[in-house]
Parts: structure tokens; C-alpha cells; sequence
């Protein structure tokens, strides 16, 4: 099987291997995805992520993988592109960190309440939601809607210019705003309210449909390969949860920990109520019926940016060199709001942390390792509001917290996630997402039976790290825990 995972910054091509008891991953191809500004629009540079996937493609057809079966694609959520009635892609889809949609949350209340969103859907507010891009689209520039025939997001955009096939797959289309929680359709009563066209919304399918073949015009490029495509759970997210190596009927928190860091729990129907509204949860399609009841946290992009900056004036750091500065800081003497919007955005966030601190009277970062240890401890202390929230909300104590991802390798925050919300945490998989990808690969050929037998295949094939609070820090952690709530307005 070949997983097709394609992240903020860099994309992978993972062959997946099942041998009726485990999954082993071999790596074959490795690409940047950066986007791009062009003419005032940050965009994805979607023709070279596809060129990028036909040379993982062809490097199976050149190589003992030329006999994968299957191909999935997963991506971060939101971002699509518009085609014509012709099938011709318009123009590169925008990137969710485009400036056109700031402060389109008010703009967009003259068409529906926020409050009324949130009832039909169940998504959180963040400013670049699909339904908001929409908005601000017809506002900016509504000859494009006019002209446009069909809205694809970006697994499903990629996954039509290898198949010809238009669908859109239900664990992506649910990140936008825009299907109905309850029903998991497209929400005709918010299309109708923001006069968008519905020939835009394709039909729907669940994550395991098997979409179809390759077009011929690749194969003759490519070589001869016969696999089918499939519709995984496209979001990235919903393919990490479903890598989560925990035990049927176990109730866990997760966090998917990367550029962002979601953290939620699995239910069978969404939560819907005042309390989540206030709470600002969002509730996502996952694989097999469930739901992702989550937060979305500004995550590790903001050590990622910071780090970039560094570089770009001449100081270069690895990860671990950034972590060990960090860890060697006095703990919580200088806390951040990692969701405030000064951090979402490219540039210079290790001055945006600074002026923050200085603005809120805190001590102000002299250096590197004092901005590393503020950005640390300000996200365990948003895992702890967040995993607060949730035992809130479910009327019980979770016990213990699943980090999934590429953030696992950051073994310091692990353990300073377990310290501030006080239960274990386990940490791995570490390629949590191409796991799910190839997971659901297997299950939809029928070499797994569901989500419970894929778990315990994950538990089997990959390593688990656990990490046991440190209740001697407890104090210390109440006293920062109040301040961040101060500063995040409670």
C-alpha cells in the first residue's frame, strides 16, 4: 500500500507492508510542500505537490513495489481548489493562513449567527474554515464562484487528477463548516444562507470507499501500475486518531501533535450544546461513525517559525538543540495564550513572543532557550485547559492522554504534558497519519476487519512511549495554570 501523506511544509510517500500481524513502513519519496505567496495570495503550489506524488508513484513502478494495491492520500483540512465545468483547476488553491479571511467572522454574520453555525455543524470558530474562505471568496472576487463548477478539498483535488473522479470524502468536508453534524451530509440550510452554488458540493463518500483505478494517461507515464485509490480518512487528523493504539470500548484523550496540536476524544455522535459552543470544541468526521470532539491548539508551529527566524539571521538550531535549551530555563516564568492570533501568523514570533510577554507584564525572553521554554509551557498548560474542558463536558475524568505524531519526538513537551494535567500520557506512533492512512487501505480490502482489529495491530507494530507525571510539580503548575487562565480571560 502506498500512503500519501502531505503536511504544512513537506509531503511523504510511505510504503506500507502487511504481513497478517504486523505493519512495517518504508519511506520512498521525501518533498517539500511549502507554499507561496503570489500576487498577494498565499497559496499552495498544488501542480508541484501532484508532480512530487507522481515520482512516489513512479518510484514503486520502477522497484519491487510496482504491486502496491492500494493509494490513499491524506492532508491537513479547510483548503480546496475550483474547477470549471471542464474539470480545469482555476487557480492554486489559498493557503488557511491567508490574510484574506481576517476578521470575516464578523462579515460573515450578516448571512447566519455564529450561534446558529455552531447548532447546525458543530465546528469550532477559527477564521479560516471552509465556509469562511467561500465567504470572503464571493466577496473578493465572485466572478471566480460565478464561473467555478465544483469545490474540491485538497485530498479529494488530488485524489480527482489521478482518478478523474470527483468526490468529496466526508472526514475532510466535515473540517469546513459546512455539513450537517447530525446527518453528516452537506448542510443546504448554510449553502442557501451564504448563496453559494450548490453544483460546488460533490457527493459524499465515507473513509474506505474504493474510489477507482488510475487514469490511463498515467499509467502510460508512469508504468504500469494497477492499484485503486483510496478514500482514507483524508484529513490528517482523522487518519493519526485512527493510529491511536488504544483498546475497544477505552475511553482516551488525544492530542495529534505537529504543526498543530488537535486534541479531543472519540464519541459516536456529536456535542452539541451550549457548554461546547462556550467551550469552542469542534466536532470532526472520524472513521467507522465516530466523531473527533477536539480543540484546535496552535501547536509546535510556533517553535517551527520561531526556529526559521533564527536561521534566517544566521543562527541555526536543530530541534533537539532548542529543546535541551529550553529544558536547561527556569520552568514557567514567562507564559504565552499560543492561540492568540499574533502567533498564526508567518513572520517574526520569537519578537511576537517577547512583545507578548512584555505587554502582560511577565518577564521578558533574553534568549533562545527562555522563548523554547515559554512556548513549552504554554502549550501543556492549553493541553490542561483543554483536557479540563473535555472531563467538563463528558461529565468524567479521562485518565490518561494519547500523544500521536511527529510532535512525540519532542519528548520534553511530553512530559511536561503529563506533569500539567497530572495522568499519564503515552506518546507514539510517531508516524501516527500514514499509519491511519494505510490502516484504512487495509480495511477497505478486507485485510483487516475494522477499527478495533487495526488498533490492536498498531499496539503490536509500533513503539509506545510512557510518561508518568511528576506530582512534586504540582504547585508550580497551579500557580502558572492561573496566570494562563487570566491571560486567555477567565
Amino acid at each position: 500500500m502506498l500512503a500519501i501523506d502531505l503536511g504544512a511544509s513537506s509531503g511523504r510517500g510511505i510504503v506500507g507492508s502487511y504481513d497478517g500481524d504486523k505493519l512495517t513502513l518504508e519511506e520512498n519519496h521525501r518533498f517539500p510542500s511549502d507554499p507561496l505567496t503570489v500576487a498577494g495570495t498565499f497559496s499552495w503550489d498544488i501542480l508541484r505537490i501532484f508532480y512530487e506524488i507522481k515520482q512516489s508513484l513512479g518510484k514503486c513502478a520502477l522497484s519491487s513495489d510496482r504491486d502496491i494495491a492500494t493509494i490513499g492520500i491524506d492532508t491537513w483540512g479547510v483548503d480546496y481548489g475550483l474547477l470549471d465545468k471542464h474539470g480545469k483547476l482555476l487557480k492554486n488553491p489559498a493557503h488557511y493562513r491567508d490574510t484574506r479571511t481576517v476578521g470575516i467572522q464578523d462579515y460573515a454574520e450578516k448571512f447566519m449567527p455564529k450561534k446558529r453555525l455552531y447548532e447546525i455543524t458543530g465546528i469550532q470558530f477559527c477564521d479560516f474554515n471552509t465556509v469562511w474562505q467561500l465567504c470572503a471568496e464571493m466577496r473578493d472576487n465572485p466572478e471566480l464562484i460565478d464561473i467555478a463548477d465544483k469545490m474540491l478539498n485538497i485530498p479529494d483535488l488530488l485524489n480527482y487528477f489521478l482518478t478523474g473522479e470527483m468526490k468529496s470524502e466526508y472526514t475532510i468536508a466535515s473540517t469546513g463548516a459546512l455539513l450537517d453534524a447530525k446527518t453528516g451530509e452537506w448542510s443546504r440550510e448554510i449553502i442557501d444562507a451564504f448563496g453559494l452554488p450548490e453544483r460546488l458540493f460533490a457527493p459524499l463518500v465515507k473513509p474506505g470507499n474504493i474510489l477507482g483505478g488510475l487514469l490511463p494517461s498515467l499509467t502510460e507515464e508512469l508504468g504500469d501500475i494497477s492499484a485503486k485509490v483510496v478514500n482514507v480518512a483524508a484529513h490528517d487528523t482523522a487518519s493519526a486518531v485512527v493510529a491511536v493504539p488504544a483498546v475497544k470500548g477505552q475511553d482516551f484523550i488525544f492530542i495529534s501533535s505537529g504543526t498543530w496540536s488537535l486534541m479531543g476524544t472519540e464519541t459516536y455522535s456529536p456535542i452539541i450544546t451550549d457548554k461546547s459552543f462556550s467551550y469552542n470544541f469542534t466536532n470532526e468526521g472520524g472513521f467507522g461513525g465516530s466523531i473527533r470532539f477536539l480543540k484546535n491548539i496552535m501547536g509546535l508551529w510556533i517553535e517551527q517559525e520561531s526556529r526559521r527566524q533564527w536561521k534566517r539571521e544566521g543562527k541555526s538550531f536543530t530541534f533537539d538543540e532548542l529543546s535541551d535549551m529550553a529544558m536547561a530555563s527556569k520552568p514557567c516564568q514567562c507564559i504565552i495564550n499560543p492561540d492568540d492570533p499574533a502567533f498564526g501568523v508567518p513572520g517574526n514570533l520569537p519578537r511576537a513572543v517577547c512583545e507578548y510577554c512584555e505587554k502582560t507584564g511577565q518577564h521578558i525572553p533574553e534568549n533562545e532557550g527562555e522563548i523554547v521554554r515559554a512556548i513549552f509551557d504554554s502549550l501543556a498548560l492549553r493541553y490542561k485547559w483543554s483536557v479540563e474542558a473535555i472531563d467538563d463536558m463528558k461529565g468524567k475524568r479521562i485518565p490518561f492522554i494519547n500523544i500521536v505524531g511527529g510532535g512525540t519526538k519532542e519528548e520534553p513537551l511530553c512530559q511536561l504534558c503529563a506533569d500539567a494535567c497530572a495522568r499519564p500520557v503515552y506518546a507514539g506512533p510517531v508516524e501516527a497519519t500514514a499509519i491511519g492512512n494505510l490502516a484504512v487501505q487495509a480495511i477497505s480490502m478486507g485485510e483487516l476487519k475494522d477499527l478495533d482489529e487495526a488498533r490492536e495491530m498498531i499496539r503490536g507494530s509500533f513503539e509506545v512511549k510512557y510518561y508518568d507525571p511528576k506530582l512534586t510539580d504540582k504547585d508550580m503548575w497551579d500557580d502558572a495554570y492561573a496566570r494562563f487562565k487570566k491571560l486567555i480571560g477567565e
